[in-house]
């Protein structure tokens, strides 16, 4: 088992879990809830774009520097998609880390993107499915909330009973670092992420795995339910 960073090397054959916490994966989790029935996770805005172009029935969603492009139809938001209508639709997710942290793993044994919302049930799919194989935790963020989750996942593949309000604590502490950042910038440069908080912080509220299926130059997300 190996927790490591967005710049490491990963080997091929590997389970591989991509974490973002802070907001993407748990954004896909609470789009898959209300319906959403895959996710094409583009590693760029571009990619993003063009794959909008060759499916225009599909809904745009993501981030530049965490604020949503003029075009597309829905922020990294998982309070946005706790208010879409996505009964049926295919998404297009395209953000800064989380989905780009997927591009990186092109020969994995298999590959999941996992956030606090859904931490458990990726916990049981490995377990169910691949529990003699080497795992690689890919941390998508450089703040606290990723690695928190990464030691949390860990900790049940290896049979513990990590505390929750660890986890939730890992998150808040990541929190006020992205508050930190935005402070720094122009008010218009400053994404809001205070009605997603609670998403981000409902450790477990998703029963389903995020499972990837690896394509030319995207990884489709599809949920099952563990």
């Amino acid at each position: 088992m190996s927790i490591v960073g967005m710049d490491a090397e990963v080997p091929n054959g590997r389970v591989v879990v991509v974490i973002d916490v802070i907001r993407a994966f748990t954004t896909a989790a609470v789009a898959f809830e209300h319906g959403a029935t895959e996710i094409a996770c583009a590693p760029s805005v571009e990619v993003g774009r063009r794959l909008r172009r060759l499916h225009p029935d599909r809904l745009l969603l993501g981030e530049t520097n965490g604020l949503k492009p003029a075009d597309f139809d829905f922020g990294n938001s998982p309070f946005e998609m706790s208010t879409a209508q996505l009964e049926g639709r295919r998404l297009i997710q395209a953000t800064s880390n989380g989905t780009l942290g997927l591009a990186r793993c092109p020969n994995p044994a298999a590959l999941l993107a996992v956030s606090a919302a859904n931490v458990g049930a990726t916990a049981r799919w490995i377990a169910s499915n691949h529990a003699d194989l080497p795992y690689t935790l890919i941390c998508t963020g450089w703040t606290t909330e990723d690695w928190a989750c990464a030691r949390y996942l860990a900790g049940l593949l290896g049979g513990a009973a990590p505390a929750r309000a660890d986890l939730v604590t890992g998150i808040m502490d990541g929190a006020a670092e992205h508050a930190r950042h935005y402070a720094r910038l122009l008010a218009s440069e400053r994404p809001d992420v205070s009605r997603d908080l609670r998403f981000c912080c409902d450790v477990d509220r998703s029963a389903f795995a995020m499972v990837g299926e690896v394509r030319n130059d995207h990884v489709v997300l599809v949920k099952v339910p563990c």
